[in-house]
């Protein structure tokens, strides 16, 4: 089965800013491996475009566009031969974009809600990618969260098909390097407000207070008000190339996590499989799900407070630090690896073809959108 996939998603050329890139780069890489034709189209906007990192595809490629006329009027035709179209969350004008791509592809169409416990919060009072009324038009929704979350997206919003999709680790590129770790205890990540208050409690108390220790955060976009202790290290970027020797770098890594994606749960970020595929330990708060990634205290370190980041950092010894880190490793390569999650949308990508055939859809579900509305 070799097919012809057309991605349309928020930035694969950048990875500033967002976790979006990787995970695209990964899963593209692997279903480009695996002998499937893949092309990515992303708005061209000048906070990508003066950041871009993507070292050259090899077996995909990536086409940039100024506007929404753009679709349309360039990619009409390789959309509607397509056998599998995607459309991500937070693509500019997604609604527009999708109402366009689900009237006209005459494959398979999916919505890839990489940002899935943020669009369920804000549904309801509009969020600018997609609109409720979408749902039901897509065959596939492949939701970043699991656990319960795709049978509700079916029941409450009228999916005809939501599968989970997570994010991976290309392990070609997130592999242990030899390094001596220099920070006791990182992060990695594009600063948010609400993530902010739980990188106070589990990175910056504890800094204060281990005084002794080195620690880092890694990431765009943090306020200049935010006053870091002087055992805190601040890095603005780092390319994808760079983190797997960042997170060799580390004793341990932290993962906090979005309230969003807490309250909902089952919503791994991208940064707890590369920094475990990386053999880093990982120190996470706690939500709901967590346990069906990695096994607590055998493969991830769940904390509540600042006091139990500190009894880690203090009493751990280096073999049971890197005994929880061989074991998630283990885990990613055995589960959680691009390879994996291709091959998951294969056969999702199959589930959906197989029930649109046995239902085909009437035309009175399909609103047809004219191009001149662009």
């Amino acid at each position: 089965m070799k097919l012809n996939i057309v991605v349309i998603g928020l930035s694969v050329t950048s990875s500033w800013g967002n976790g979006h890139a990787t995970t695209y780069r990964a899963l593209i890489e692997a279903l480009a491996q695996r002998g499937h034709h893949v092309t990515f189209l992303e708005r061209d906007v000048s906070w990508y475009r003066n950041h871009r990192d993507l070292v050259k595809p090899s077996g995909w490629n990536v086409s940039l566009y100024e506007s929404l006329s753009d679709i349309p009027r360039r990619f009409g035709q390789l959309i509607r031969a397509a056998n599998l179209v995607i459309i991500g969350s937070f693509v500019p004008d997604g609604i527009a974009i999708s109402e366009w791509v689900t009237s006209q592809a005459q494959g398979i169409t999916a919505f890839y809600d990489i940002d899935t416990p943020v669009t369920l919060s804000r549904l309801e009072g509009g969020v600018d990618y997609l609109s409720a009324a979408m749902i039901p038009r897509f065959d596939l929704y492949l939701s970043f969260s699991g656990g319960p979350v795709p049978q509700m997206i079916e029941e409450k919003y009228g999916s005809p098909f939501a599968r989970a999709l997570y994010c991976s680790a290309d392990t070609r590129l997130y592999t242990p390097q030899q390094a001596e770790p220099k920070w006791s205890l990182g992060y990695l990540g594009t600063y948010s407000d609400d993530r902010q208050p739980t990188l106070e409690q589990l990175l910056i108390a504890p800094a204060r207070s281990l005084t002794s220790e080195q620690f880092v955060v890694a990431g765009a976009q943090y306020p200049e008000s935010i006053v870091w202790p002087d055992n805190v290290s601040r890095i603005e970027h780092l390319t994808p190339q760079q983190h797997p020797m960042f997170y060799s770098e580390q004793r341990f890594t932290l993962n906090a996590t979005r309230a969003d994606m807490r309250a909902l749960g089952f919503s791994p970020s991208v940064r707890m499989f590369e920094a475990a595929a990386c053999g880093t330990p990982i120190i996470s708060d706690r939500w709901p799900g967590i346990e069906t990634i990695f096994k607590p205290s055998q493969e991830i370190l769940l904390v509540s407070k600042p006091q139990d980041v500190f009894e880690i950092l203090r009493d751990m010894t280096d073999e049971r630090r890197r005994t929880i880190a061989a074991n998630a490793r283990k885990r990613v390569l055995a589960e959680h690896t691009s390879y994996h999650r291709a091959e998951q949308l294969e056969t999702y990508y199959l589930e959906a073809l197989a029930r649109r055939q046995r239902k085909p859809r009437k035309l009175s579900e399909i609103r047809p959108v004219q191009v001149a509305e662009f």
